[in-house]
């Protein structure tokens, strides 16, 4: 049961819990928590401020910054952010999360080494979508004009295109062409 006595809570809590220690357990990039990355925020605003423009009280604002497992501690906003996203596979609410914050999401390629020999059909796909990319702004703009469909068109090859690009450029990094590889498979 919660401390609150909240049967209720106490459910969410323990789905929360069990969601967020899956997640951890697949931590690779050593990563901040979400209450010390609150704790940096409110070294950046006040929680006072927080609060009053979250409509919240100051010390829910207070206990989102202290680890969830302690008892002064609470799930904050990006633990349950983090548990949507895990339980719907669906990563729309990083990439608006990521436009709010003026950016875009591009999800990291899995680090399961292959050969560079594949690099040849991956190079091939990252042009080949910016040919497909310039084929739908070409068709787009033959009248001189752009409707509101074909711009929603536009922006999400772009979006693709800048994922692909992203993933094509990590895996040069790190040597790793597979998750390229099933791409470029997959659209054969």
């Amino acid at each position: 049961m919660s401390p609150s006595g909240n049967p209720k809570l106490a459910v969410t809590q323990n789905v929360l819990s069990n969601v967020l220690a899956k997640r951890d357990e697949r931590r690779h990039d050593g990563g901040m928590e979400s209450h010390e990355l609150l704790r940096d925020v409110f070294q950046k605003i006040s929680p006072k401020h927080a609060a009053a423009e979250l409509g919240l009280s100051l010390s829910m604002v207070y206990k989102w910054a202290e680890p969830p497992d302690q008892p002064s501690g609470a799930f904050n906003p990006l633990d349950r952010v983090a548990v949507l996203m895990q339980c719907s596979n669906d990563t729309q609410i990083a990439q608006w999360i990521c436009q709010k914050a003026g950016g875009f999401f591009v999800k990291n390629p899995r680090a399961d080494g292959m050969h560079p020999l594949h690099l040849v059909p991956a190079m091939h796909t990252v042009v080949q979508d910016f040919a497909d990319l310039l084929s739908v702004m070409a068709a787009a703009a033959h009248d001189s004009q752009i409707t509101a469909a074909e711009s929603k068109t536009i922006r999400a090859r772009w979006e693709q295109l800048k994922s692909v690009t992203e993933e094509f450029v990590q895996c040069c990094e790190d040597g790793n062409f597979r998750d390229i590889k099933k791409h470029t498979d997959a659209k054969k």
